[in-house]
């Protein structure tokens, strides 16, 4: 019984679904991405960072460090703000410095000397004071800790797309707030996953903006034409990146502490504030590795042990790596780092954009779209016709030529999802290989069901890679058949017995079907001593007559073989009749819903069947017809001559494989050839003559009324003439037809 399969139409609608849903993860991802493939983009960016961050030193950066030794040699945290304020004048002054960030906040007044000078420092030099913006709104009372310094008038609109909207402060005490002529904003809230990749280059509170450590120390004291806020942190894929929920880090205080001795801002026990679209976050480029920053001791600056090259035109950033202060975050390049590089990090990108360092923007969401309509446009080919561990390695192969241009799409654009690809070819590989191969896998029991049989395994095999909807919807074919069975069987099998006889009937059929399979032929039916095979159906094959003859000599050879055998044991020995014609046929599935078969219909089919009843006569064991000896390129055929078969009122050209004659048949060949020649020639001159003769004599009695007519031809011209027009069909063939 026949399976129910769904249509063809059906499955190419349901291929192209699956495709269109690949693709449609792609889009959302680079425009509306959930949690988990934001955070996935987030590690693979990370690995580009970590691959690409230069080792290249970074020498237009200082950083001075209050580290452990420092500490050690000059007295525990905090220091008098006597010694802070040398260090600082010491920074500016004798190592002449462009500029300095302070990563430090002073939230409480101290020793009033030390803040005086901290204070003329702050109104008088080139000096950037911290303070730390909270993003938090889940306060039940807002941080307000010291004042507020510098900022601008924000414009109505100061919420849009770049400005980050701060809930609260820590700042430094009003002494200091008040003179301070630069500030710059050390709040930062890190990505879901707690690492830091952006930073907030403009903040809004109070109606003022207020910019970040980094980007105030840059318009402060970097010579060069002033560079756009919004655009600032845009060198390596800076352009404005996502949100992320997350607490806000601690703030840097003298002490580490506010008066009340609890953590200024209340360190990772703060839930983060939920923002919005992109707005106000940047993307740090993390261009260079942190080996390639210049880290000096301050107790080598306060007490002057390095030369004055050492910070001469440099911007410097002073913070503190001890882990007393609890300054550490982790980065793409780092677990844990210390906060102040950062802001260095940051610095140096936005030098590497004034002095036009950063790569040129690219649309790498539209790519990253282009590349997986591309993919899943090949699945869609490549599935029906791969089988699925060729389907699976090309999904793979797509996965890694994607990471590779995601890596060089990367720098030129921090909004791209570069995950988006990878999430489509993901549901290919889990959806779309499991389909296709489903489908295979049903139509292969189909096949084969119906086709192992009676068709090679390599036919079945080639079918199976195939996209044929159905490859036994009948229809016209341009096949070879091949007709064969065993002269003389009903009189071997009926002195046999019953177990003989069949053991005979398996032998000779396994004699004729080894070398039909072996030539790649569609076994169509047996016909008790016999079968019926051809070629050039399910599959096409231009090469169908030459593959019939063969397997035709190669029956012959099996047959010959299984006959001297039996003869040897004293058997009778037995003779194959083989029947070859080509032509149109119709070739499909044929019969009902209760059993069908895959056959053959036409009348290339019934000449090959009167070829193999003309074997008996002719003595020749293989008889091939004209269409065959038209179509076949590789055998060398021999022309028996004309007949006409049972059931046709033309005569019929036949010819044999000539390596199936001896030297002696060949000359038996042409001597009936020309006594069949002769005897058509007497036939054809006699009804020649006689028309001839009526024809005169209706010239004779008009002979007044037309022309001169041709006088009759004598026998022996008419004989030359009939055989200048026939002897290119009657003479032997022994070429390559």
């Amino acid at each position: 019984m026949k399976l129910a399969r769904p249509s063809f139409a059906s499955l190419s609608i349901l291929r192209l679904t699956i495709a269109a849903i690949a693709f449609l993860l792609t889009v959302w991802t680079q425009w509306l991405p959930s949690a988990n493939v934001t955070l996935a983009n987030e590690w693979l960016r990370d690995r580009f960072i970590v691959a690409r961050a230069s080792s290249a030193p970074e020498n237009r950066i200082a950083i001075v460090d209050i580290d452990d030794a420092s500490q050690s040699a000059d007295g525990k945290w905090p220091w008098p703000r006597t010694q802070v304020a040398r260090l600082l004048e010491n920074i500016l002054g004798p190592y002449g410095a462009r500029g300095v960030a302070l990563d430090i906040i002073f939230s409480e007044t101290a020793d009033h000397d030390g803040d005086l000078r901290l204070a003329r420092l702050a109104q008088h030099m080139p000096l950037v004071m911290a303070q730390a913006l909270d993003y938090d709104g889940s306060h039940q009372v807002a941080l307000r800790v010291g004042q507020l310094a510098g900022g601008k008038p924000a414009a109505a609109d100061g919420a849009a797309r770049g400005i980050m909207l701060a809930n609260g402060y820590v700042a430094n005490h009003a002494g200091l707030a008040q003179v301070a002529a630069h500030a710059g904003n050390i709040g930062f809230i890190p990505d879901r996953d707690g690492v830091l990749r952006r930073l907030p280059m403009q903040s809004r509170f109070g109606g003022r903006l207020y910019p970040t450590l980094s980007l105030a120390l840059f318009e402060c004291c970097a010579a060069g034409p002033p560079i756009r806020p919004a655009a600032s942190l845009r060198a390596g894929a800076g352009q404005t990146g996502q949100t992320a929920r997350s607490p806000l880090p601690p703030a840097r205080s003298e002490s580490g502490r506010n008066e009340s001795g609890n953590n200024e801002l209340g360190g990772n026990e703060l839930g983060g504030n939920e923002m919005s679209g992109n707005a106000g976050l940047a993307r740090l480029a993390y261009g260079r590795q942190w080996l390639a920053y210049r880290v000096l001791a301050a107790e080598d600056i306060l007490h002057q042990r390095l030369p004055p090259q050492a910070l001469k035109g440099k911007l410097v950033i002073v913070g503190s790596s001890s882990l007393s202060l609890s300054d550490r975050v982790p980065t793409p390049l780092d677990k844990s780092i210390s906060g102040f590089m950062v802001h260095a990090a940051a610095l140096s990108s936005l030098l590497d954009t004034r002095e036009g360092k950063t790569p040129s923007p690219w649309p790498g969401q539209w790519l990253a779209c282009l590349f997986a309509l591309g993919v899943t446009l090949l699945a869609t080919y490549t599935f029906p016709r791969l089988s699925a561990v060729a389907n699976a390695g090309l999904l793979v192969g797509a996965s890694a030529l994607w990471v590779g241009a995601a890596y060089l799409i990367a720098p030129h654009d921090a909004e791209f999802s570069t995950t988006g690809p990878l999430l489509s070819n993901l549901f290919l590989l889990v959806v779309a290989v499991p389909f296709a191969w489903q489908l295979s896998q049903r139509q292969s029991r189909h096949l084969l069901g119906a086709l192992h049989q009676y068709v090679a395994r390599e036919v079945v095999e080639e079918l199976l890679r195939s996209d044929i909807a159905d490859p036994l919807t009948p229809g016209l074919r341009t096949v070879t058949t091949l007709i064969a069975d065993m002269e003389g069987y009903t009189g071997q099998v009926e002195s046999l017995p019953v177990e003989e006889a069949a053991r005979l009937t398996r032998d000779f059929l396994d004699c004729l079907t080894g070398p039909v399979l072996a030539a790649h032929g569609t076994l169509d039916k047996y016909t008790g001593d016999g079968l019926v095979a051809f070629w050039g159906a399910p599959l096409p094959n231009p090469e169908h007559a030459d593959l019939a003859l063969d397997a035709a000599f190669a029956i012959l050879e099996r047959v010959r073989e299984f006959s001297a055998a039996r003869k040897a044991s004293g058997m009778p020995h037995v003779r194959v009749r083989i029947g070859i014609e080509s032509g149109v046929a119709m070739a499909g599935d044929f019969g009902s819903s209760f059993r069908s078969i895959y056959t053959a219909v036409g009348d290339s089919v019934n000449t090959a069947s009167r070829l193999q009843e003309a074997a008996r006569e002719l003595q020749h064991d293989i008889v091939i017809g004209d269409g065959t000896a038209r179509r076949a390129k590789r055998h060398r055929l021999t022309l028996l001559g004309k007949k006409i078969l049972r059931g046709k009122e033309k005569p019929t050209i036949l010819y044999t494989l000539s390596a199936t004659i001896d030297a002696g048949r060949e000359a038996d060949i042409e001597a009936n050839l020309e006594a069949t020649l002769e005897a058509t020639l007497e036939a054809t001159l006699e009804a020649t003559l006689a028309a001839s003769g009526e024809t005169i004599l209706a010239a004779d009695r008009d002979a007044s009324h037309q022309a001169p007519v041709r006088p009759a031809m004598t026998r022996a011209e008419l004989s030359d003439e009939h055989f200048n027009a026939t002897s290119a069909i009657d003479a032997p063939l022994d070429t390559a037809s």
